[in-house]
C-alpha cells in the first residue's frame, strides 16, 4: 500500500499497535577506531574503606508550641544544628546529614526509632521593630514590635523511614546484567552531605552546586551579579565512584542600597527617573537590611504616596493626650526617631508587613542582603557579557578546581569520614581518542578534509547552489546602504556558484512607523511590499532588521512570511559587509531555498555503513520551555525529520506546542478521533515527508536523537515517544516496525575533559567511552568541535536502545559525521545537526506568539501552520 499526502488516514485502535516495553540496554563494547590521545577529567577518585556501611534515613517534622508546621530551610538547619549540640547523647553522638527539609541521615542507627525533641532557638524574636499600619479599622491603628530576644520553642520529630545500603551504589560498578534500581539512593545520601557542608558555609545553594560572593564576581549590567561556585556530585563511573566537580556560575542581584540598584537596572542616572511600576515589579519578595535596627525583612510592594506622605496612626506616648492615636508621615516619624531621610523623602516606601498589615521602611534606610538569585532571563548583551568576564582557559580551570579539592577538604567532612571516604586530590587520567575528520565534498567535485573540526569557502562553491529569482530587500530602518547590499551579496553569490537576479524591489520602511509596535511595523511593511508585488509576491525577501540581537520584528515577520504569505525569507542586521558575512549569509539562504552546501563524502557516495542499503529515518528531537520567571508559557515541541534518503543532511521539521514544562513530547501521535483539526501529528508529518521524497520508500530503520532529557527520564522516552512513533508508523498501513536506535544527548552536565600534556582544549573529534562514562549504560563523550574559546563541553550520548546494530565504532562515526553536517556552519558543531536543527526550530516558532501564561484548566494555544510552500524547506536554518 503505498503512502500519499492525498491518502485518508488509515485509523487503528492503541490495540492494535503492539506496545512493546523496552529496556535500557547496557554496553556493546568500546570503541577502537582513532589515534589514542592521554586526558584528565575533573572527576576525582573516590575510595571506600568501609563498603558494607548502612546509612539510615529519617523523617523530620518541625513545628511551633501551638502546633503549627515551620517551613523553610533556613530555620530547619539551625534548628537541626541546635538539636545535635543539645541532645548529641541521645542522638548516640552520631552526626546528621540533613537536606534542610524533611529528611535526614546517619551512618547506622540512631539509639530509638522515634524521637521527640524540644529545640529552643536563642535570639529569634516573634515581632519586628518596625512602623506598622494596622489596616484593619476604619481609623487604624499604630502598633509598635519591640524586638524581643526571648527564646522560642520547637518541637522536633524524627522517625525512622528506611535503610539504604551503600554497597548497592558499589555493586552496580560490578554487575552489569542487574544493575540496582535503588544505586543512586547512597548517592543521595553522601550530595546531601555536600550541601550541608556548604550550607555550614553560609553559601547560597542551587541544586547540587553552591555559591559565595568572591573577588571572581562579574557584573553584567542592570543590577545583575554573576557569582562564580562549584558543582559537586558524587557518581558512579566504569572506574569506581568519583566526585565530578566543576566551577559553576549563577545570577545575583547587587547588594547595596535599594535606590543604587534601582538606578542600575533600570539604566537612569538620577533617582527621579526610576519607573516605580517596574521598581514595585523588580523589588517584589526581595530581603534587605534595614540599618537603622540591623535587620532583615522581605519586600511586598511599595507604599502607594511618596515617603513624605504617606500616613500612619500612632499612640502618643507622653503628655496630655497620652494613649491617643495621631496621623504621622513615615518621613517625620523617622526624622524624629532616627534621623532625616532626605534622599527618599519624595519616593515610596518599601512595604515589608503583610497583604493587610503595611510595614513602611524608607528606601534609603535599607539595603539589598547578599546572595539573592536574580531567576530572569538575561538579555542577549547581558548573555554576551556574562560569556565574555566568565570565560576560563582549561588551564586556568584546572587550577581552579584542584585549587577547590585543596579549600574544601571535602573527605575531612566527619560524616563522610565515618563512612571511610577518601578522595584522591589529583583529578582522574583517562585514555581517550581522537576520530578522524570526514572528507567533505563541495561543488566542482571538490574533496576537502576539514582540520580540527573547522573548514571554510573561500575559493569553493556550493555543491547544489539554488539561483535566487524574484527576490526583493526590505528595510526596517537600519543606518544601511541597501542597493550596494544587494550588489554585494550578487558578487559574492556569483563567486559561490549560486545565480542571483537583480531584486525587484528595494523597500525601505516608512519614517512614521519606526516607533511603532513590532506587528504594526511588520503590517505596513507588508502592505508596502504587496504594492510593489500586486500579482504574486516574491519568491524571497532579504529583510535588514534594526538591531543585532533579540529584534522585536523578528517573531511577527519571520510569522507573516512563513505562516500566511509562503516567503522565504532571511534577518541580517550587518554592521560590516564582507565577503565572510555575505558567504554565511548565503549559506543560510540556499539551505532555506532548498539547495545543499556540501555533503559528506561517503554521504554523496551513498557508502554510509547501516544506512545506504535501508531506507533510514534520522529524527532529532527537542522540547522549549518558557525562560525563567515564564514557567506556565506553554512549552514548544520540535522534531526535524531526514528527507531524501539515503542523505542525511537533508531535514523537515514539525513544531507543536504543549503543556508548560511537560517534557514528554504528547504530539508524536494524534488519534483523528481525537483532534478537531485535521492534525495527524508530528510523525505522521515527518513520514510523508520521507516517503515522497525518497522514491516512494518507508523507513525501515529509525535513528532518534532526543536532546534536553534527564537520566531519570530515559523509560519515559523508549516507553512513551517510541509507542507513539511505532503508532503513527502503523498507522500508515504499515504492520511491521521499524528497528530503533535511540540515542540521548546531553550538553547540561558537568563533565570536562583536558589534556594530559598541554594547554589548549582537547583536540575536535575527542571521544571518551572508558573509566568516568556509566558503570552499566551504554553512553560516551565527544567532543566533535574545536574549543576556541574557554573550556570546551563534550557533549554526553547514551544509547537507550540499538536495535539495529551499530557497532560502538560505527555508531561513533556517525554521530560524530552528524556533526559535520549543519549546512550554516563552517565548523563541527558541538551536538549533533538534527538535534540542533530542532533547538533552533522551537526557538523560531517561540518568536511567533508572545505567550502568556495558562492555567491548568486552560486549553494550551495552538502554533499557526506553515504555508504549504515553505513547510518543506530548512527554515530554521
Amino acid at each position: 500500500m503505498e503512502i500519499s499526502s492525498s491518502l485518508p488516514p488509515i485509523i487503528i485502535n492503541s490495540d492494535q499497535a503492539s506496545r512493546r516495553d523496552y529496556a535500557i540496554t547496557t554496553r556493546a563494547g568500546l570503541g577502537r577506531t582513532g589515534s589514542r590521545i592521554e586526558l584528565s577529567s575533573n572527576h576525582f577518585n573516590v575510595s571506600v574503606r568501609q563498603p558494607d556501611v548502612v546509612f539510615y534515613q529519617y523523617t523530620v517534622s518541625i513545628t511551633t508550641e501551638d502546633g503549627k508546621d515551620v517551613e523553610g530551610k533556613g530555620i530547619g538547619r539551625k534548628l537541626i544544628d541546635q538539636l545535635y549540640k543539645t541532645y548529641s547523647s541521645d542522638l548516640d553522638g552520631k552526626r546528621l546529614a540533613y537536606d534542610g527539609e524533611k529528611t535526614l541521615y546517619t551512618v547506622g542507627p540512631l539509639p530509638q526509632k522515634d524521637f521527640d525533641f524540644q529545640v529552643i532557638l536563642e535570639g529569634s524574636f516573634s515581632k519586628r521593630d518596625s512602623v506598622v499600619f494596622d489596616g484593619g479599622s476604619p481609623s487604624g491603628t499604630c502598633k509598635r514590635s519591640k524586638r524581643s530576644f526571648l527564646p522560642r520553642s520547637y518541637k522536633v520529630q524524627i522517625q525512622f523511614s528506611t535503610k539504604i545500603p551503600f554497597k548497592s551504589t558499589l555493586d552496580t560498578q560490578r554487575r552489569v546484567d542487574t544493575p540496582d534500581k535503588n544505586a543512586h539512593d547512597p548517592l543521595r545520601v553522601l550530595d546531601t552531605v555536600l550541601r550541608q557542608q556548604a550550607a555550614e558555609r553560609g553559601c547560597l545553594l542551587v541544586r547540587q552546586a553552591f555559591f559565595h560572593n568572591d573577588k571572581n564576581s562579574v557584573e553584567v549590567g542592570e543590577g545583575v551579579v554573576g557569582i562564580r561556585g562549584f558543582h559537586s556530585t558524587f557518581r558512579p563511573t566504569h572506574g569506581g565512584l568519583s566526585l565530578n566537580i566543576d566551577v559553576s556560575t549563577t545570577m545575583i542581584l547587587k547588594p547595596g542600597p535599594v535606590i543604587e540598584f534601582l538606578k542600575a537596572n533600570q539604566n537612569v542616572k538620577l533617582p527621579r527617573h526610576i519607573d516605580w511600576n517596574k521598581a514595585r515589579k523588580m523589588l517584589k519578595n526581595l530581603r534587605v537590611k534595614a540599618s537603622h535596627r540591623n535587620m532583615e525583612f522581605k519586600i511586598i510592594g511599595l507604599s502607594e504616596k511618596p515617603c513624605n506622605q504617606q500616613l500612619f496612626s500612632m499612640k502618643i506616648k507622653d503628655g496630655e493626650r497620652a494613649g491617643e492615636t495621631k496621623e504621622i508621615t513615615v518621613y517625620e516619624y523617622f526624622k524624629q526617631t532616627y534621623t532625616d531621610p532626605t534622599e527618599s523623602a519624595y519616593f515610596p516606601c518599601l512595604d515589608v508587613g503583610k497583604p493587610n498589615r503595611p510595614n513602611y521602611l524608607p528606601l534609603e534606610f535599607c539595603s539589598l542582603v547578599s546572595l539573592q538569585r536574580y531567576t530572569k532571563a538575561l538579555s542577549g548583551w547581558q548573555r554576551a557579557s556574562l560569556v565574555e568576564k566568565s570565560r576560563q582557559k582549561p588551564l586556568e580551570r584546572i587550577k581552579t578546581l584542584n585549587d577547590a579539592m585543596g579549600t574544601y577538604r571535602y573527605d575531612e567532612n566527619p560524616f563522610l569520614a565515618g563512612c571511610g571516604i577518601s578522595i584522591e586530590k589529583q583529578m582522574t587520567l583517562v585514555e581517550g581518542r581522537v576520530l578522524n575528520p570526514p572528507m567533505l565534498k563541495f561543488g566542482n567535485n571538490e574533496d576537502f578534509l576539514p582540520r580540527n573540526g573547522r573548514w571554510n569557502f573561500n575559493n569553493k562553491i556550493l555543491l547544489e547552489p539554488r539561483a535566487i529569482k524574484d527576490w526583493a530587500v526590505v528595510n526596517f530602518s537600519f543606518p544601511c546602504d541597501i542597493s550596494r547590499l544587494s550588489r554585494e551579496l550578487i558578487s559574492c553569490g556569483m563567486r559561490k556558484g549560486i545565480e542571483i537576479d537583480r531584486p525587484f524591489a528595494l523597500v525601505e520602511e516608512d519614517y512614521q512607523y519606526r516607533k511603532a509596535g513590532a506587528v504594526e511595523r511588520v503590517e505596513k511593511m507588508i502592505a508596502k511590499m504587496q504594492s510593489k508585488f500586486p500579482v504574486d509576491p516574491p519568491f524571497f525577501v532579504l529583510c535588514v532588521l534594526p538591531e543585532r540581537k533579540n529584534s522585536d520584528i523578528y517573531g511577527p515577520w519571520k510569522k507573516v512570511c512563513l505562516t500566511e504569505a509562503g516567503i522565504n525569507t532571511q534577518c541580517i542586521c550587518p554592521t560590516k559587509i564582507n565577503d565572510q558575512y555575505l558567504t554565511n549569509v548565503l549559506l543560510k539562504i540556499n539551505s532555506k531555498l532548498g539547495g545543499i552546501n556540501s555533503l559528506l563524502g561517503i554521504e554523496y557516495s551513498c557508502n554510509i555503513p547501516l544506512i545506504n542499503k535501508i531506507p533510514t529515518l534520522i529524527l532529532g528531537m527537542d522540547v522549549s520551555h518558557g525562560s525563567p520567571g515564564r514557567a506556565s508559557v506553554p512549552s514548544i515541541a520540535a522534531v526535524v525529520g531526514s528527507k531524501c534518503w539515503p542523505n542525511i543532511s537533508r531535514y523537515r521539521a514539525a513544531v507543536r506546542t504543549q503543556s508548560p514544562k511537560l517534557e514528554m513530547i504528547d504530539s508524536l501521535f494524534q488519534p483523528v478521533e481525537d483532534t478537531e483539526k485535521e492534525d495527524n501529528g508530528i510523525m505522521n508529518e515527518l513520514f510523508l515527508e520521507f516517503y515522497q521524497t525518497s522514491n516512494k520508500r518507508k523507513p525501515k530503520q529509525i535513528i532518534i536523537f532526543r536532546d534536553g532529557v534527564s537520566e531519570s527520564q530515559f523509560n519515559q522516552v523508549l516507553n512513551i515517544e517510541v509507542d507513539q512513533i511505532i503508532k503513527a508508523y502503523q498507522r500508515l498501513g504499515e504492520t511491521d516496525v521499524p528497528k530503533f536506535t535511540v540515542i540521548v544527548a546531553q550538553k547540561n552536565h558537568h563533565t570536562k575533559l583536558f589534556q594530559a600534556r598541554g594547554h589548549e582544549n582537547v583536540p575536535a573529534g575527542t571521544v571518551v567511552d572508558t573509566k568516568i562514562v556509566h558503570p552499566t549504560n551504554y553512553d560516551f563523550y565527544m567532543c566533535a568541535h574545536a574549543g576556541i574559546i574557554g573550556t570546551s563541553r563534550p557533549a554526553h550520548y547514551h544509547v537507550l536502545l540499538n536495535e539495529i546494530g551499530f557497532s560502538p565504532d560505527d555508531l561513533q562515526n556517525i554521530i560524530h559525521c552528524l556533526s559535520y553536517v549543519n549546512q550554516r556552519s563552517t565548523t563541527a558543531t558541538s551536538i549533533v545537526a538534527p538535534v540542533r536543527y530542532a533547538h533552533l526550530a522551537a526557538a523560531q516558532f517561540a518568536q511567533f506568539n508572545k505567550f502568556e501564561g495558562i492555567s491548568e484548566d486552560e486549553r494550551v494555544p495552538d502554533l499557526p501552520r506553515l504555508d504549504k510552500k515553505v513547510a518543506s524547506n530548512m527554515f530554521f536554518c
